[in-house]
């Protein structure tokens, strides 16, 4: 059995605004998953068939699928529950494949492509072998090429790459045709359910005792259309007009370091290609 399988669904290249753009993070977070410090891991990317993916380094699998894209994946004010609903249809069925396709496993953790997770992760799941899983309530926000973090005490309300779950739990049928479209809409497609889910079946997670992941927040292609972290969480009504949440949101900043780039895979500052001639 392996230990542990990272399932990362790749949309519909028609649903990607820049695939160029979605490959290139793709592969900062396929880096940051290879950084683990124990080697019994492995990662299955799910992707259609004939999208054009970064080259995968050992231990990465690629698990092609022909679902359509998703006629509603930009998000719309007047109809947001219909859309909500198609996204974790589409995002559900693209981690059932992945994780019938790595079904030897004895634990499971989805990451967005986009995202970066803790170095430390399979070494902590090998040292609690059995445990039920985790939930990661302590990560980190970060703008790409920013030179600031900042820790998020309630992480998995917020961000997808947040669980990590022993995969008996799912109930995983033999066959994907065997997968109801409401099982698949509630225990896969949306990470805000399936804790307590499980928690109802007397099967709770454990908190991660550290700050797990990074979500990236703020670019062109997040789905979230998540803001910057000084516009969403300093400088904005909500945090201006709270001082004592101002000062709790201004402590968890920091600038990121040698050691965070590593923890995490974290990319280098860009350079600027200007210069005086």
């Amino acid at each position: 059995m392996m230990l542990l399988t990272f399932i990362i669904p790749v949309r519909h290249p028609d649903n990607a605004r820049d695939w160029g753009a979605l490959c290139a993070r793709l592969s900062q977070t396929i880096a940051s998953i290879a950084a683990q410090t124990h080697d019994d891991w492995r990662c299955v990317i799910v992707a259609n068939e004939g999208a054009s993916l970064p080259p995968m380094p050992e231990r990465f699998f690629v698990e092609r699928v022909t679902f359509g894209p998703n006629p509603h994946y930009d998000l719309q004010r007047d109809n947001l529950e219909a859309g909500y609903d198609a996204v974790r249809l589409d995002k559900g069925r693209r981690i059932l494949s992945g994780m019938l396709a790595a079904s030897d496993s004895d634990y499971f953790m989805v990451v967005d492509d986009d995202d970066f997770v803790s170095a430390r992760l399979v070494e902590h799941v090998a040292q609690h072998r059995g445990a039920n899983g985790w939930k990661i309530n302590l990560g980190f926000l970060w703008n790409e090429d920013g030179q600031m973090m900042m820790g998020y005490d309630n992480f998995a309300h917020f961000c997808g790459t947040s669980l990590i779950i022993r995969s008996d739990l799912y109930e995983l049928p033999q066959r994907f045709e065997d997968c109801s479209e409401a099982f698949i809409k509630s225990m896969l497609g949306s990470h805000k359910r399936i804790a307590d889910a499980l928690a109802e079946r007397g099967k709770p997670l454990s908190p991660l005792p550290f700050r797990g992941a990074v979500y990236r927040i703020g670019h062109a292609g997040a789905h979230s259309k998540s803001g910057s972290i000084l516009r969403a969480h300093i400088f904005c009504r909500e945090t201006l007009k709270d001082v004592r949440k101002l000062v709790h949101n201004l402590r968890r900043l920091r600038v990121v370091d040698s050691a965070m780039r590593r923890e995490f895979g974290l990319p280098g500052r860009k350079r600027s290609t200007a210069h005086v001639g």
